[in-house]
């Protein structure tokens, strides 16, 4: 048997808000799980798992309509699904009452329910959040039912609002496989045992790193699993080291090389490192145009050669404020006190 694990897909997110490429990330989402539809039938998937909120929030009519169709597409695949806290069961959701393809097992309960195959020998247990938070660690002491059915949870959550969890629990439980959602990064939580699949596409800049789904291939109840990367971009950060001979325009070609470099389909934070010429300024609204940049930090400080300036103002009042920090400053905060005195006394006139 071949299963793949989604999870955290969030149909209907618009990504990035704001900015020239976010009109983009909303049809990428439904594209990479069309992907994964069309990896389901090419890989000869068995089973497809999705772990929560396939959805951003609750689904309208017609979003159904085009997750049903994928779905009527595959030709030999089972998908289970339940709803996370993105996507929950509001009484008034078409979830509930929408007439799914019969390839399609819906485990909406908000108490534990299982499905039986006995074409493949599995059984999947899981539930669905019928509120945004559920704060009670529900998967403690949920024990799967001993025959020989290969058994798969679906579970969603894993942080103090949705559904604490706890690993010794689940290594007792009597499941083969667990399939997480809710985390975003793709994760090993219980090595050969539990999952998190992450988010097909990143959404928001702190899912970092590839994104994708897993793969299973179960012979003899043991589980083969493996992670296949389908995202179209991701979310990156990048450093800059800035220096005293640095401009405006060195210091911009620098950030764009580093993106061609990394991918210009990317989305990056950049942090501006290194020691600049006192008087330089690092213009951020310049390297914005660099690329799909979603932040700038400049973490630079001036380069002041304090031997050099104790020399040349001994005795007057720069020289001397030097002098008042002893052989150098002791500690952050001292060091910042240097800094931000000596290019007020010697750049007052900007």
């Amino acid at each position: 048997m071949r299963f793949m694990h989604i999870a955290d897909v969030h149909l209907g997110a618009a990504p990035d808000h704001g900015f020239l490429w976010a009109k983009d990330r909303g049809r990428e989402l439904w594209e990479s799980f069309r992907r994964c539809i069309a990896d389901a039938n090419e890989k000869k998937i068995d089973l497809l798992l999705i772990a929560g909120d396939l959805f951003h929030r609750q689904p309208e009519l017609q979003e159904l309509k085009e997750v049903n169709y994928l779905f009527s597409t595959l030709e030999r695949t089972i998908v289970v699904l339940i709803a996370g806290n993105h996507d929950y069961l509001k009484p008034s959701s078409p979830y509930t009452s929408f007439p799914w393809n019969e390839n399609v097992i819906c485990l909406f309960s908000p108490e534990c329910e299982r499905v039986r195959l006995p074409e493949l020998r599995t059984e999947i247990y899981g539930f669905s959040y019928h509120r945004q938070e559920i704060k009670e660690p529900l998967y403690e002491g949920l024990t799967a039912e001993k025959n020989d059915y290969f058994k798969i949870l679906l579970a969603h959550g894993g942080d103090a609002e949705h559904i604490p969890m706890n690993k010794d629990g689940f290594l007792e439980s009597g499941f083969d496989y667990i399939a997480l959602g809710h985390i975003h990064k793709p994760q090993v939580y219980i090595r050969n045992l539990a999952m998190y699949a992450g988010a097909l596409e990143p959404i928001d800049c702190n899912d970092l790193g590839p994104h994708g789904y897993i793969i299973g291939e179960v012979h003899r109840k043991k589980v083969k699993l493996s992670f296949v990367e389908v995202c179209s971009r991701e979310y990156r950060q990048i450093e800059v080291e800035v220096t005293e001979g640095d401009t405006v325009y060195s210091v911009r070609e620098k950030i764009a090389a580093m993106i061609r470099d990394q991918g210009a389909q990317h989305m990056y934070r950049v942090a501006l490192t290194g020691q600049r010429h006192p008087r330089f300024r690092p213009d951020i609204r310049e390297y914005m145009k660099c690329g799909r940049i979603l932040e700038i930090t400049d973490r630079t400080v001036p380069a002041f050669h304090l031997e050099e300036l104790r020399q040349q103002y001994r005795g007057q009042l720069i020289g001397n404020y030097i002098d008042s920090f002893g052989k150098g400053p002791q500690g952050l905060v001292e060091e910042k006190a240097l800094r931000y005195g000596l290019e007020a006394l010697l750049y007052s006139d900007r």
